[in-house]
């Protein structure tokens, strides 16, 4: 074992790695044993290209920030050349691709060793990952009958088991912050369109899909998203200019903020005792660090925003199947998705050109409402991350489950995560910071959410916050 590793985040690792203390392959060595030895038990880790990672260090990595980390995908975008993937879904199972996407070329650039992918749920839809491609669901390292969330859930849970410092993700309704909170994470989606999404894709759910990391420092989000932003060519949206980057900001504090808090769910409901006492604990804890919080919520129709992403993610769902099949020249065939996905292909039947048309025109104004909230004098927004701590595995299986009620009906997944997705209809910056812990013992994640293009101020508030109240060293068992 390499005593240092869990102590080290991705920017200390390859540091280690520059000064000669370690090299690329005896980190490899180190994150396989760690796969081979905790994974089981997790089932987070999947297609692992060992080799592939062997030749990357063999043939000479990039001169880049993280050179010499390990590094993991989530199986669900970041197409690679090198790394086939499920994309969570039998019927996508060991595609292959012909290019990289833009990603991940930013990606290895950095110089990170990618050795394998990490486990999403069918489509990314859910804020569990339990897919059938993978044999079993994912399992939580801090409590494994606890989902790690998703659909992200591989990344978070690999991230905080210990397995490498850092790890790939993307959020299209909470995708990064779901499974940072659920593991004790940060994890930041930023301004819609400062990550790119091609060649081979223009946007991602009406623009709601962006690519992210899971990360247990403020400072190796910092450097990934330094290294991955700005648009690729042809893209068509383009993030308001970083001023210095994010590295660059977290290395000074942010003005005195004027922060919102709301203890409720943006819609008024109530959310768990657990996770309202932690959104007013880091209420007092930003004030004790200087920053002016007062109660507030916004009025934004949050409740139609809801309504018309999940049409909009049913038509996504139904378009991924087909083009799938008409690749593979047949129809669909029994087993070829999971019973969660069928439905809103049945559902997406139902919703005319002009319904989903209205659907981004809800979303649209839904971005208007929120831009009109932080106009009136706010800088930040504070939220819980999600209503409740991590629920239990088989809670969102997509067995049996009816796509609208799986998303909308009581108890389901916008009851549970009823804040993520606001910030990918707006298109706002948010971020998910690992602050508290529920009385079973149970990461509870506390949201920040920014105005349009200013994830700069966000990740100085985020690592202000870190050098405040710590989390690194608070770890599962596992780890």
């Amino acid at each position: 074992m390499i005593a240092e590793y869990d102590s080290w985040d991705a920017v200390a690792m390859a540091e280690a790695v520059a000064r000669g203390d370690v090299s690329a392959a005896e980190l490899l060595e180190e994150a396989l044993d760690r796969v081979a030895r905790r994974n089981p038990r997790l089932n987070a880790v999947v297609l692992v290209q060992e080799e592939k990672a062997r030749e990357s260090i063999a043939k000479g990595l990039p001169e880049g920030t993280l050179r010499g980390v390990p590094f993991l995908l989530k199986d669900l975008g970041c197409e690679a050349v090198d790394f086939p993937g499920h994309n969570g879904s039998r019927l996508l199972a060991n595609t292959r691709w012909p290019r990289n996407s833009a990603i991940f070329e930013r990606i290895r650039a950095t110089g990170v060793v990618t050795f394998g992918r990490t486990t999403a749920p069918e489509g990314g839809i859910g804020a569990a990952t339990e897919a059938a491609v993978y044999g079993g669901p994912t399992r939580n390292p801090w409590n494994l009958d606890h989902t790690p969330g998703g659909s992200s859930g591989g990344s978070g849970s690999a991230v905080a088991a210990g397995i490498v410092p850092a790890a790939h993700g993307s959020d299209g309704g909470g995708s990064v912050r779901i499974p940072a909170s659920s593991c004790g994470l940060f994890g930041m989606k930023p301004t819609r369109a400062r990550l790119p999404d091609g060649p081979d894709a223009g946007e991602g759910w009406g623009g709601m899909a962006i690519d992210g990391f899971l990360t247990h420092s403020v400072r190796d989000s910092a450097v990934l998203l330094d290294a991955c932003s700005g648009a690729d060519p042809g893209a068509p949206y383009w993030a308001p200019p970083l001023k210095d980057g994010f590295r660059a900001a977290i290395a000074r504090p942010p003005r005195r903020l004027r922060i919102a808090l709301c203890d409720t769910t943006l819609t008024g409901a109530p959310i768990h005792a657990d996770c309202r006492a932690a959104v007013l604990d880091a209420a007092r804890l930003l004030e004790s660090i200087g920053h002016k919080v007062e109660p507030a919520r916004p009025t934004a129709d949050t409740s139609g925003m809801m309504a018309a992403w999940t049409k909009i993610v049913a038509c996504g769902t139904a378009l991924g199947i087909r083009k799938a099949l008409a690749a593979k020249g047949r129809e669909l065939a029994p087993g070829d998705v999971e019973d969660l996905s069928l439905s809103a292909m049945d559902y997406a039947r139902t919703i005319s050109g002009a319904d989903y048309l209205d659907s981004v025109g809800k979303i649209h104004a839904y971005g208007r409402e929120m831009a009109g909230f932080f106009d009136c004098g706010w800088d930040i927004l504070l939220t819980a991350t999600l209503a409740e701590p991590p629920a239990k595995v088989g809670r969102f299986s997509h067995k049996g489950a009816d796509y609208v009620n799986y998303r909308m009906g009581e108890g389901m997944i916008f009851d549970y995560s009823p804040f993520c997705a606001a910030f990918n209809a707006s298109g706002q910056p948010a971020v998910s910071l690992p602050l508290a812990m529920s009385a079973e013992g149970l990461p509870i994640g506390i949201h920040l959410a920014a105005p349009f293009g200013a994830d700069e101020e966000l990740i100085a508030l985020s690592a202000e916050i870190e050098t405040a109240a710590p989390w690194a060293a608070r770890r599962p068992v596992m780890a």
